[in-house]
């Protein structure tokens, strides 16, 4: 490899032939950017999908009824399901170890007022563990409180934008604003990493809401996380097990979608891995195909180089060169067109990543990227090709006889 003579020789050769070696390598190079930048593609189209639930705890689960479509246990189709505070008490003793953090969701449009500002509004009713399911950031105050849930206070926590609107600048703690005419204190404001909708919400006691629309245990929704440690198997075959005994609880038919859905985050990470697994799949079939054009133009010039050095290779084996330092001459001149032209599609590429990938945030497309492990066995992968590409004409190299060399014209 530190033989000088050799790479002089691999020079002159290269010297003499710049345009067809550039072509040549251009291909190869061409080959790595387009496998890396397709790679980096799909890992963006991951990252994109994976933001758009980063604004609600990656381990959720969501309990909502509907109407049955099929009768059961005695019931007809089209039997209403309704969820109350007891169904959130039976998930916390039936699944004790299972279940990280819990609330009901009662969903309320309003119309708010404060002083002369108003503006239409949806509040959710909840728990104090909701903050940790929604992943909710409160700027200021205080988020709602066991003691809140308990007195069935009428407090709220307002969204960014809420505050905005109706507060003009002012601060909005401790304020009372009219919620459908009926005055709630502000204790909070909250951020959102989802996006200026969900700011425009508004939390609240599920006891106060309860208590004003009837004296009703009812909710609409439950959501849980289940326990952070699950992995994606396990997540999985709790919400079967939740599913399952729901659905006998309410005497709903097992094969009935329509009287039960419970939405697993799990699930959609599942069909996001399943479907980027197989675009990784067909990206690198793609991408070697392409390099692989590269590595038989190498393996042609190589054997119009070999065809164009004959008598050489012939006076070489005359004087007692042996056919090993023949391979190595071939050898080490197709592995050096190869890397460096494929070292420089790969740094062109991994620097207009770096560059560009982190200012790339759209809803399904985010921070296009490579991991090292893929640059790793990029270069794996160039080396190899380039040992293949010269393999085949420096065996035949080795086997020219002297004499048929030196008698070519």
């Amino acid at each position: 490899m530190f033989d000088r003579d050799i790479w002089q020789e691999i020079y002159h050769s290269i010297s003499n032939n710049k345009l067809r070696t550039f072509l040549t390598g251009f291909s190869v190079g061409w080959g790595i950017f387009i496998l890396v930048m397709l790679l980096a593609s799909v890992n963006g189209m991951q990252n994109g999908f994976t933001m758009q639930f980063s604004d609600d705890a990656t381990n959720s689960i969501f309990v909502r009824t509907g109407t049955t479509s099929m009768a059961y246990g005695g019931f007809e189709a089209g039997r209403r399901i309704q969820l109350t505070n007891d169904d959130i008490e039976y998930i916390k003793r039936s699944f004790p170890n299972d279940i990280e953090y819990i609330s009901p969701r009662v969903y309320q449009s309003t119309s708010a007022r404060y002083r002369s500002e108003t503006g239409s509004y949806n509040i959710q009713a909840v728990y104090p563990d909701h903050q940790a399911i929604e992943k909710t950031i409160v700027n200021k105050g205080r988020y709602i409180n066991t003691n809140d849930l308990l007195n069935a206070s009428k407090v709220a926590v307002i969204g960014r934008k809420v505050e905005e609107d109706l507060f003009k600048g002012e601060d909005a703690i401790g304020k009372f604003v009219e919620f459908n005419g009926l005055p709630f204190r502000v204790i909070g404001t909250f951020t959102d990493d989802g996006d200026d909708n969900a700011e425009r919400g508004i939390y609240a006691p599920t006891s106060t809401f309860q208590k004003m629309y009837g004296q009703t245990d009812h909710i609409d929704q439950i959501s849980l996380t289940y326990n952070p440690t699950y992995d994606l198997t396990k997540a999985l075959e709790f919400s079967e097990r939740l599913e399952s005994v729901f659905k006998r609880r309410f005497k709903i038919a097992p094969q009935d979608q329509a009287g039960l859905r419970i939405f697993n985050y799990a699930e959609v990470f599942e069909d996001i891995s399943n479907f980027t697994g197989g675009l990784d799949i067909a990206v690198i079939i793609v991408g070697l195909l392409i390099l692989l054009s590269g590595i038989v133009g190498i393996g042609n010039i190589m054997v119009f180089i070999i065809k164009e050095r004959t008598k050489e290779i012939g006076v070489r084996k005359a004087l007692g060169a042996e056919p090993w330092s023949i391979i190595k001459l071939v050898l080490f001149e197709s592995v050096f067109i190869t890397a460096l032209s494929g070292f420089i599609g790969l740094g062109i590429a991994t620097a207009l990543l770096a560059a560009v990938g982190p200012n790339i945030q759209s809803g399904a497309f985010a921070n296009p990227s490579v991991s090292m492990s893929i640059v790793v066995t990029a270069t794996i992968i160039l080396v190899v090709a380039g040992v293949l590409a010269g393999l085949i004409p420096a065996m035949k190299a080795a086997k020219v006889k002297p004499i048929v060399a030196l008698s070519d014209k």
